[in-house]
């Protein structure tokens, strides 16, 4: 039995596999919608969320399977003092995989030790989010058609920002990749990851704190909000959520051939007019999260379909 906690979970050539099979359910969704027939999804999301947790459903039930679960602590035993560990060993005999996103770090991996069925980090804290990561992974290889030799600006919440932090340790295994960390002092990479993933990875970046010194040489830029519910006053949040709004104006110092990604959910980072930008990538992003999910599911239950 297999989890999955993290991008590095996987090796390059698996994960190559899975874009493989995640692009093949694009192309053929029929082939692939009873798939799991008889099969059971647990959703635990400790945390609010919509994209990850909808997504996580959108796929089991393409796949012909079936969805249990809850959307927030409140609405489970968890209210009542139940810990991980015990509700996994209850879930594990209601379902056959769950999906948990939680706000500490590393929860999903104390669900991991005490399941009985496959477990998939959806988000812990400030750490992971590696479903989000092999998203991000198949929108950039699907429409620029690599994952290595490329430039990335990442923007915005670089401290907090899980998204982040699993994407840069995902791509760093790729060659020819630089990475262009775009923050306010405030919200810098932390240092775990700057010394421990790039510098010991040897892996080229700078960084920069204008987006507009970053946008002419970027191939990908990954745009993140400033994240409210990670900040401990909100003075501190007013100050800094504002900082990066990405606008027609801007867009003009970019490459005809640059897309712009963002996890979502969007607050102000980016202008609505830059939807109309065909280089406006990210609801697109959030289509290829049902297909990689997909594929993630069939992974891990070890389904194969002929």
């Amino acid at each position: 039995m297999r989890h999955l906690m993290s991008p590095m979970d996987f090796t390059v050539e698996e994960l190559d596999r899975l874009l493989d099979l995640a692009n093949d359910i694009e192309a053929n969704p029929a082939k692939y919608a009873h798939a799991c027939e008889g099969k059971k999804l647990a959703t635990l999301f400790y945390e609010p969320s919509t994209r990850t947790r909808l997504s996580f459903e959108a796929a089991m039930l393409n796949l012909g399977g079936s969805v249990l679960g809850f959307s927030s602590a409140d609405s489970s035993s968890a209210a009542k003092g139940e810990s991980v560990a015990d509700t996994i060993r209850v879930i594990s005999g209601y379902a056959d995989i769950a999906a948990m996103r939680h706000p500490k770090e590393g929860a999903p991996r104390v669900a991991s030790l005490h399941s009985g069925i496959p477990v998939i980090n959806a988000g812990d804290g400030g750490h992971q989010h590696p479903t989000q990561t092999l998203t991000d992974l198949l929108t950039i290889r699907s429409l620029k058609g690599r994952l290595g030799n490329i430039t990335i600006g990442l923007c915005g919440d670089l401290k907090f920002g899980r998204t982040v932090h699993s994407l840069i340790g995902a791509l760093i295994r790729y060659p020819n990749v630089k990475f262009v960390l775009i923050s306010p002092e405030e919200l810098r990479i932390p240092d775990y990851v700057r010394d421990d993933v790039l510098i010991k990875n040897h892996q080229e970046f700078k960084e920069v704190i204008r987006l507009e010194d970053a946008l002419p040489e970027l191939d990908v830029l990954y745009m993140t909000r400033v994240q409210r519910e990670r900040f401990f006053n909100e003075e501190d949040y007013v100050r800094m959520k504002d900082f990066y709004i990405l606008d027609v104006p801007k867009m003009e110092l970019a490459p005809k051939d640059m897309i712009v990604l963002h996890p979502l959910p969007r607050v102000n980072e980016i202008s609505v007019e830059v939807d109309n930008d065909p280089r406006a990538a990210y609801f697109k992003q959030a289509q290829y999260g049902v297909y990689v999910r997909m594929a993630l599911i069939l992974t891990l239950l070890e389904v194969k379909v002929c």
